[in-house]
Formats: C-alpha cells, sequence, structure tokens
C-alpha cells in the first residue's frame, strides 16, 4: 500500500476536505504529520473530522504535533500562556462553541503516537535531529519541537513543523528528508505527499488554502 502524507492543517478545514478528494481510500494509507489546530479558523472542525477519519479507516494515522502536545499541557498543567499567544484562546473557543468535549479531545490527543516508521520511511512532526533522546517530549530537540538540521537515519524522513511559506515541499538531500509544511495557514496551500513503500516519491498535491480557513 501506498502512502499520502499531509502536512500541517493548522485549522484550515476547507483546505482539509479539498486535498483529502486526492486520498485513495483503498490503495494509500493516510497519514497526517500533526499540528491539527491553532492558528486557522476552524480547529474544532478539523479535529472531529480527523477523529471519524481514524475512526472509519484503519488506514489512517495521525501522528502528534507540539500543537497537540501544548493542548495536553494547558489541560493538564493549568494556563500554556505560550499557546494561547499562539491561537490557543480562538481553539478553545471554537472548542466551546462546537461543543467538544475537552476531556475527549484530550484523551485522544495523548493518544497519537510520535511517530509512523516502515523499513524505508520515518514520519514525525519535526523531524530526527542528533539528540540522544529524539522522544522527550519536552525536549527542544525532540520529533515535536526540533528546528535544527536533520541527520540522516538511511531512511525518507517525511515531517512538518517548520513552515516553508512556499507552495511546494522542500527536500534535503543531505539528510534524505523531505519538509511538507507548506504553511496553509499563511496562505501557501496544505500540501500531500504521495510515495510508495520504497519511499519513491509518487506525486506531490498542494490544495491552495481556502479563504475561509484564515482570519482576517
Amino acid at each position: 500500500m501506498n502512502f499520502f502524507i499531509i502536512g500541517d492543517v493548522h485549522g484550515c478545514f476547507y483546505t482539509l476536505e479539498e486535498i483529502l478528494k486526492q486520498w485513495n481510500t483503498e490503495n494509500e494509507h493516510l497519514i497526517f504529520v500533526g499540528d491539527l489546530i491553532d492558528r486557522g479558523n476552524y480547529s474544532a472542525k478539523v479535529v472531529k473530522k480527523c477523529m471519524q477519519l481514524q475512526q472509519a479507516y484503519p488506514n489512517c494515522s495521525i501522528i502528534k504535533g507540539n500543537h497537540e502536545y501544548e493542548f495536553i499541557e494547558h489541560y493538564d498543567n493549568g494556563p500554556n500562556l505560550n499557546w494561547i499567544q499562539q491561537g490557543g484562546d480562538q481553539t478553545l473557543e471554537d472548542f466551546n462553541t462546537n461543543h467538544l468535549d475537552h476531556q475527549e479531545i484530550q484523551n485522544w490527543f495523548v493518544g497519537l503516537p510520535l511517530k509512523f516508521e516502515t523499513e524505508n520511511i520515518m514520519i514525525t512532526h519535526a523531524g530526527i535531529t542528533e539528540t540522544e533522546a529524539p522522544y522527550e517530549e519536552d525536549s527542544e530537540d525532540s520529533v515535536l519541537w526540533n528546528r535544527k538540521g536533520l541527520k540522516n537515519i538511511h531512511k525518507l524522513q517525511i515531517h512538518g513543523h517548520t513552515p516553508l511559506k512556499q507552495e511546494k515541499p522542500l527536500f534535503d538531500p543531505k539528510s534524505n528528508s523531505v519538509n511538507i509544511d507548506t504553511g496553509a495557514v499563511y496562505g501557501y496551500g496544505l500540501t500531500g505527499l504521495k510515495i510508495s513503500e520504497e519511499a519513491v516519491i509518487i506525486d506531490i498535491i498542494t490544495a491552495p488554502t481556502d479563504a475561509r480557513d484564515i482570519r482576517k
């Protein structure tokens, strides 16, 4: 089965709906690299959609991003001001308006994995750099937060997290990695990467950002 990997959605529900039209549900494993929420207008709709997809399709995987982690921290440990300043206040308001159960969302976010890995492919939110503990969630070098250059792990790494603010993904031959966060919430479109089990890129699809998704 091939893979269809979608970059950071950040509340861009209508853009997400458009790119999902390109998913072959029978022959492709759908994977999200995390950061479903914040900044865009429809975090609640995106979360509900992704939860429904995961329940309906065994070939749908969703990886935890740092924004999901920050929601967990806010819920568990009191006000997370860093998250609030990154759009968390609007996300909470949107969740409340749409009657989302915060505990249910928190439980779901906690259960999201930090990676999807095969013999030839490694998919995380921010990529693996030179660190002894890539899966320590509160580490700045972890696969949730890393902004440093990635190391070559002899697999194709696919990640998001650092918005490129351009309409196509960026391949780094040195680390054999692809950043697919083209910056949907900044108006540069939501990118999906289709690859084979052998890590051969089949197609690159970028859905233009729907104007309804972006705060004026």
